[in-house]
């Protein structure tokens, strides 16, 4: 459609001051409307950027995994209000960390357990490492032992899980939204329920049937060449090659991060994309129902819970089962639908998903800093002005 040209002058403006390449494609009712490859996958190689480019999704692994989940939630094998001890006993008797009236930190036992939609809804007071909070600290220093211990390549998702078991919550689940692993707690959901792993569920029940053949934890040896170099950008915009976080994407690696390990090309996440605005199917094969698929696309944060959900370039947007969810496009200046819904990823990567149009949208690049705030709500204008 002719009016989608307009995203080609936007997204050449992009690698112009930003990443050395990247890609997108828009599908419509069905119909792919606009792709597009700029710039470069190596720049000292000079590599384009083309459709079997493979690239780091990072959290855009998020919906897949909670599309996972959803699979298994539609066979009744678990209920969004289940205790998630009850599948994962290494949660029993939580601590939460506490400031009492005199701002001391304390250590008490949790009053409610994590349900499994606490996973999904990032509300379980499970964190990343980092520095903002006690747990951080805590996963930080857990995480570094571990490693130092036995190794970085032994870490697999049921360990993690109970190691960050053992580490007190940030706060009582389901009273705030903190950004952490709980998807990746999901992912050892998945594999203890499913009986397999997580790569492997994911393979059986979404890229086989998908013909995804280039998504995967582990970068096969032989599309090795395909991988898309990720790029530091400095101050004085230039771009450095950074291969210190690809540990995991190797062969003997075991860990299979349910929130941020998965690599994929931009036609295989544009058909995840497009099975999920067409009512969870594709081509005849389904994955979803539609009705799941509007459950995962509502907000689910209570009003009290709404205000820590608070990244700034997220204004308008409530949180559904691992998703952003469009609720207010006036307070988010966006033309687009309510209930809207997608993720993105730390190297820049983004989807938009919109059922009642039957739109999608799938957006890569490999830079950090990522420029998310500026280059997502531009595509999204662009985009929904194109239909």
């Amino acid at each position: 459609m002719k009016s989608f040209e307009k995203l080609h002058p936007l997204l050449k403006s992009f690698v112009e001051k930003g990443p050395a390449g990247c890609a997108c494609s828009v599908t419509y009712q069905g119909q792919t409307v606009f792709e597009d490859y700029i710039g470069y996958a190596d720049l000292e190689m000079e590599k384009p950027i083309l459709p079997d480019t493979i690239y780091r999704i990072y959290s855009n692994t998020k919906v897949v995994t909670c599309v996972a989940a959803l699979i298994l939630y539609e066979r009744g094998m678990f209920l969004l209000n289940d205790p998630l001890e009850e599948y994962l006993p290494e949660f029993k008797e939580l601590k939460v960390y506490h400031r009492n009236q005199n701002g001391e930190l304390a250590i008490i036992p949790s009053s409610k357990s994590i349900r499994v939609k606490d996973l999904f809804m990032m509300t379980s007071g499970l964190t990343y490492g980092g520095d903002g909070n006690e747990t951080e600290r805590q996963v930080t220093l857990a995480l570094n032992n571990y490693n130092n211990d036995k190794g970085s390549e032994n870490l697999d998702v049921r360990t993690l899980s109970k190691i960050l078991s053992d580490i007190p919550l940030a706060f009582e689940p389901g009273t705030k939204w903190h950004y952490g692993y709980s998807h990746d707690v999901l992912g050892a959901l998945i594999e203890v329920i499913s009986g397999k792993s997580l790569g492997t569920f994911l393979k059986d029940e979404i890229f086989d049937p998908l013909e995804m053949k280039d998504t995967f934890f582990k970068v096969p040896k032989e599309k090795k060449e395909r991988l898309c170099s990720l790029y530091n950008r400095n101050e004085n915009e230039e771009l450095t090659k950074n291969s210190l976080m690809d540990g995991n994407y190797q062969p003997e690696a075991k860990f299979e991060s349910g929130g941020g390990g998965l690599l994929s090309t931009l036609g295989d996440y544009s058909r995840f994309a497009h099975m999920l605005a067409n009512g969870g199917e594709l081509n005849n094969v389904k994955i979803l129902s539609r009705k799941t698929i509007e459950l995962m696309s509502t907000n689910h944060l209570q009003p009290e819970v709404l205000p820590s959900y608070n990244w700034d370039y997220l204004k308008g947007y409530g949180y559904g089962l691992g998703v952003r969810v469009m609720i207010d496009p006036a307070l988010a200046g966006s033309n687009s639908s309510i209930g809207e819904f997608g993720w993105c990823g730390l190297a820049g990567t983004w989807v938009m998903i919109d059922p009642k149009e039957k739109l999608s949208a799938v957006y890569m690049q490999q830079m950090l800093p990522n420029f998310e705030a500026y280059h997502h709500p531009r595509l999204r204008s662009v985009i929904y002005s194109s239909i």
